[in-house]
């Protein structure tokens, strides 16, 4: 089984699939880190956010 990254920064394009990604992680363990950050590309908004793993052995 492939080791879970302790930090990850999730981004994409702001929409139902965003937050279902994040959500599933959400799910598998980690924890929200800091706040939301977005951007506009001229075209959609895009949004970051950092997920941690509270747990240091990383499942």
């Amino acid at each position: 089984m492939e080791k879970k990254l302790g930090y990850r920064l999730i981004t994409g394009k702001d929409d139902a699939e965003f937050c279902k990604r994040i959500s599933k992680l959400l799910e598998e363990g980690y924890s929200l880190y800091g706040y939301p950050s977005c951007t506009f590309n001229g075209l959609d908004v895009i949004a970051a956010q950092a997920v941690i793993l509270e747990d240091s052995e990383n499942k």
